[in-house]
């Protein structure tokens, strides 16, 4: 039975996640995206011209032309008649769209929206400001992936800077974050060995001069990952003996995309017998904090989404937190006194990799399939944010 007045979650899908330059990077954003929203109406048996509105976070949209949400909803087949926005809330962005599908829906404006995110990373270009023209001497090219992704406004410094004062500030070892790099590394090969992630990953096809080759496995994930090997690289952003960040211990830079699709209770009870809910929408937050500890966000995301919800920790049975970097998550676990039994159970994002305007329905996404997979009831996906911020959201699988 569904309640008129609630949100349910009919179809949730994601393409497999490609490393820099790697399978998927002659994609461009909106076809990973796209694909990711044909799969999501298909497996929730609803037609494209049922869809109210289409929802997609993205981040690195320099060259990519007008709203690449757009793009993606008609390389799917949704109808020109429906109306598409983009959003972007840096690694939040396509958690966001699933916070604002559900907030029309509530308030009656839609009764069916399709929300997710999208990222190509490896096709972010290098820009110049042209404009006024050069009157002497070099021009620089400015990575558009640095500028607008990784790259905090205020501090101009990295996000692995604020990872390093997330480690300082905490007192969390450099030993300490490669165990849990290491801890994600194999739980992530263990549930793909395991075709743990089958039932969420779209296969992607992807043209070559021989012809399309399929991509139906994510592609970052080191297998075999050891914590003696981590221990050997070195810091990546603080380099004069006191840093503990390193690529091995924070997430990647990738090329993916996800979605879902949401519904009114009153909708799904007219599709009948076409699909079922797999999930309902419970509550969501959002929170800002300090941009240079930006990682601490989802801890009061968390706090005010479980009261929202009328939920403790305890009562959450999996937490689906995106893997920034191994200094902010511990410090996110650590300050809720969550149990890592129940956090990431298929590894996260160090494993996985982190494409970044994706990532919010990423984990939503596979929150969503461990829940059904497990058998396990209530759930939340969380993400930290650029710029000091959090979001949360907490939902309840549907039998």
């Amino acid at each position: 039975m569904t309640e008129a007045g609630s949100v349910y979650i009919l179809g949730a899908a994601r393409t497999p996640i490609g490393s820099l330059n790697g399978s998927l990077s002659s994609l461009p954003a909106h076809e990973l995206g796209g694909l990711a929203v044909r799969e999501a109406l298909q497996r929730a048996g609803v037609k494209p011209e049922q869809v109210s509105e289409v929802l997609m976070g993205q981040v690195l949209t320099a060259g990519c032309g007008q709203n690449p949400a757009r793009q993606a909803a008609m390389h799917a087949g949704v109808p020109k008649e429906v109306p598409s926005t983009l959003v972007n809330m840096l690694c939040g962005s396509g958690l966001r769209t699933v916070v604002l599908g559900a907030q029309a829906i509530r308030c009656g404006d839609a009764s069916v929206v399709v929300a997710g995110g999208q990222e190509s990373m490896s096709q972010s270009p290098h820009c110049l400001h042209m404009r006024s023209g050069v009157k002497f001497g070099d021009s620089t090219a400015v990575d558009t992936m640095m500028k607008d992704g990784l790259v905090d406004a205020f501090h101009s410094c990295s996000m692995g800077i604020t990872a390093e004062n997330i480690a300082k500030q905490f007192g969390i070892a450099r030993a300490k974050q490669d165990q849990f790099a290491a801890h994600s590394q194999n739980r992530t090969e263990a549930a793909q060995k395991a075709g743990l992630f089958a039932p969420e990953i779209i296969a992607v096809p992807v043209p070559s001069r021989k012809g399309p080759v399929t991509v139906d496995k994510d592609e970052f994930p080191r297998h075999g990952t050891t914590v003696e090997a981590l221990s050997k690289l070195k810091p990546a952003f603080v380099r004069d003996g006191s840093g503990s960040v390193t690529a091995g211990n924070a997430s990647g830079m990738n090329d993916g995309a996800a979605a879902v699709v949401l519904v009114s209770g009153k909708k799904a009870a007219e599709l009948g017998g076409t699909t079922t809910p797999i999930a309902r929408v419970v509550s969501w937050a959002q929170a800002g904090v300090d941009p240079s500890v930006m990682g601490l966000g989802p801890i009061p995301a968390i706090r005010s989404a479980l009261s929202k919800a009328g939920w403790t920790i305890d009562d959450v049975d999996l937490f689906e937190l995106n893997e920034a970097f191994a200094a902010q998550s511990l410090a996110v676990i650590n300050e809720l006194g969550l149990k890592t039994s129940k956090v990431n159970i298929n590894g996260g994002a160090i494993a996985l990799g982190h494409p970044i305007g994706a990532s919010g329905c990423r984990v939503l996404v596979t929150l969503i399939h461990a829940l059904i997979s497990t058998g396990k009831r209530k759930g939340v996906a969380a993400l930290c944010i650029g710029g000091g911020m959090g979001i949360a959201m907490c939902i309840e699988r549907v039998n």
